[in-house]
Parts: C-alpha cells; structure tokens; sequence
C-alpha cells in the first residue's frame, strides 16, 4: 500500500513569474544541487522542513513532495531531486564534522579548521551601521569593535589547542568593494519591492543598508566558501535593546543570551528564489546536525561563565532547537550564506547598565571590581567560555 502523498499546491502561472531575488543576490545555480540526488530520504527530507527550515508548512507553495523525489519551482524549469530509496549516497561537502579528525594528545582541536566572523564593522563605518552609541564622554560602544577584540583573544586560544583559524576580517575595513554610492540603482529596487517610496533620502539610507547588511556578508561569504573552506565559522556578536538616540542613549537591566543556527524560513522569504535555493543547499548539506551539536556545547560553556537569562523568541521568525530556548534556528543571510555549519552567538546586551560599566573597563587580566562584583574582562569571558565549549566538543570525539 502506497503511503499518503504530500503535494503543494501549483499555481498555474509560468515559471519565470517566480524568479524574484533578494537584493544583491546572483541567480542561483540550480545545477549545483544535482550532486545531492539520493543522499537523503522522503522522510528525512520532510522533517528537516517541516522541524527545522521551513516550519508550518512554509515550504509548500515551493516544492513537491512524491514518493520518490521532490519537484521545485525554479525560475525556469523545477528541479527534481530523487530521494534515497535504498543505501545513502554521501552528500558533497569540504568541511569535516567532528567524527572525521584524528584525536592528538594535548592538541584537542587539531585539525579543525574554524572561522571566526566578527560581527559588523568598526571604526568610521560603525556610525553609519548604527552599532554605535556613547554615554557622556566615556568611550562610544562599537560593536564591530568589540567583536574583533574578542576574535583576536578567541583565536590566540584556538591555536594553542591546535586549530587552526581564520578571521573574515582583521580591521575595520569591508571585505566587499562596493560602497553605498554605487548602490542606489539596487536601493531603489529594493524600495520598490517593499512598496515604500523611492526618494532621494530614502534610496541613501538603503543603499547605506545595502552595503553593510547584504554586500559585506555576501563578500565574507564568498571568501570562506572558495577559498578558506572551515569546518566551522563562528559569528560573533553582541545584542542590544533600542536605545533610542545614541547620542543620548538609553541603558537598560536587560542582559541575555542566546545562539543561532540556520533555519525558520517563512513563506514570504521562500518566494525569493535565492532563498529557496540556499535553504535547500544547506538542508541538503547536512549542516543541521553538527550545527546543533556543536551549539549545545557552546551554549552550556557560556551559560556557565556569564549566567545570563536566555532571550526567547516570540514571534514566528525562529524555531526553538534541542528543546532549548537559549539556541533558536533563525534565517539570516549571516547564517544561511556559508556553505558549512555555522554558529551565530549573541551574548550580552551592550547597553545593559552591566555589560556597558564592563565595556568602560576593557581587556584586563585576572578579575577586578567592576558592576559591583569582581569579574574577569568581558572580552576575555567571552572568548575563554566559546574557546572551553570547542574543546569539550572536539575532544570529546
């Protein structure tokens, strides 16, 4: 007896019709998925969309589901992926997961090959991010720059226990070569298609947004997938309430934690025709399961150094993972660009009366008083705490 069917639903309307990209986005390559015929099964494939990368039946309107392969829709003709009747076929991928290195004594991440990506830009461009803000005349907040800073004593770590690491950015400069003044023509399009008007202050502003929210992390994206090639890439960030006027900005007691890993597509995102297709890419890349794994190790490691309260998500653009509700699957073009697992983590709110009087104090050894009670420097808590849940997780392998 056959089992039930899933089918989507075709609206009958040709192809072409459904070709919409996200700003700045290449037509993808659907060719690429070709290597992944029989590499996962109908029910394997179900649950990743339906647990995971597309949740409340997103996916639907995109693809068919048979019994022996999926149909999607394309900008032109639609894919057709066989499903794994029988024995798995292994799906393409440059990266290792944890059960492919050789354990070496004293060096327990020898091998890996991790990446960090430190969230945002510093210097001159930080104002222009709007990762910026200053309390008096005390030292402004950049969070590009707190990022790089913790980057740097992370990796200093990493090496010592064998890995080795790469950094999407070493200083406050882009690795894209677009600017904002090469984008309005883009900017305007995407107005257009957010049916908000194109005027002249409107297509600066998103050409500005354009530039360090799609060019950059496409161009640090790029880099990685061609030529550095990780087993893993850590995005590191620090969160923020509203603060309001950052020359007068407003500090809160809010402080939390959570991470990201790739996932929670909506309807509204899958219409995009790269969107579909990087969410297939990784779906069949099989990234989710080490994804999570490694995250579990990195979330208890944190949770452990700051004792923060996790940030739960309440609306519908994130999926609670592991039934944890410090680690939420999330779409964002800074998690689903990558071609290999990738962990997003987004510890202390930087304008907290906490983490901003920990800022104010910088890289320190060793504890001092600071927020009333001695701490260790929060660049170094930050790094130590992910640096301690990479070698838990590697070397326990």
């Amino acid at each position: 007896m056959m089992r039930p069917v899933a089918l989507a639903i075709l609206v009958a309307a040709p192809w072409s019709l459904w070709a919409k990209l996200s700003p700045l986005a290449p037509p993808p390559d659907w060719s690429r998925l070709e290597d992944f015929h029989e590499s996962i099964t109908r029910d394997e494939f179900v649950d990743q969309l339906d647990r995971v990368f597309a949740p409340g039946g997103a996916w639907r309107e995109w693809i068919e589901i048979r019994d022996d392969r999926a149909v999607v829709r394309t900008g032109s003709k639609p894919l057709e992926l066989r499903f794994a009747a029988g024995v798995k076929k292994p799906a393409p991928r440059f990266w290792k997961a944890r059960g492919e290195f050789a354990p070496t004594p004293g060096k327990p991440l020898a091998g890996v090959h991790i990446a960090l990506d430190p969230g945002h830009l510093g210097g001159r461009w930080s104002r222009l991010e709007e990762r910026w803000f200053r309390i008096g005349k005390s030292k402004p907040v950049v969070e590009g720059d707190l990022t790089l800073s913790v980057a740097r004593l992370l990796a200093a770590r990493l090496r010592e226990a064998g890995a080795r690491v790469t950094l999407t950015r070493s200083g406050s400069d882009p690795a894209t070569p677009l600017r904002p003044s090469k984008l309005a023509g883009e900017a305007a399009s995407s107005l257009r298609e957010k049916n908000l008007p194109a005027t002249p202050v409107a297509i600066a502003k998103e050409a500005e947004r354009l530039f360090y929210r799609a060019a950059e992390i496409r161009a640090r994206a790029s880099r990685l997938n061609s030529k550095t090639r990780p087993d893993l890439v850590l995005c590191l960030h620090f969160n923020a309430e509203p603060w309001g006027n950052p020359d007068r900005p407003v500090l809160t007691e809010k402080n939390h934690i959570h991470f990201l890993v790739t996932g929670a597509w909506s309807a509204e995102e899958l219409a995009f025709e790269d969107q579909r297709f990087d969410m297939l890419r990784k779906l069949l890349g099989g990234t989710h399961s080490e994804e999570t794994a490694v995250t579990l190790r990195l979330a208890d490691s944190m949770n452990r150094a700051t004792g923060l309260a996790p940030f739960v998500y309440r609306g519908s653009n994130a999926v609670a993972i592991a039934g944890r509700n410090d680690i939420w699957a999330r779409n964002l073009l800074a998690n689903r660009l990558f071609d290999c697992p990738v962990v997003y983590a987004e510890p202390y709110v930087m304008n907290s009366r906490e983490v901003h009087a920990r800022i104010q104090a910088g890289d320190y050894e060793g504890t001092r008083m600071v927020a009333g009670r001695k701490r260790p420097s929060i660049f170094r808590e930050y790094a130590d705490s992910l640096a301690e849940g990479l070698i838990a997780y590697y070397g326990g392998r």
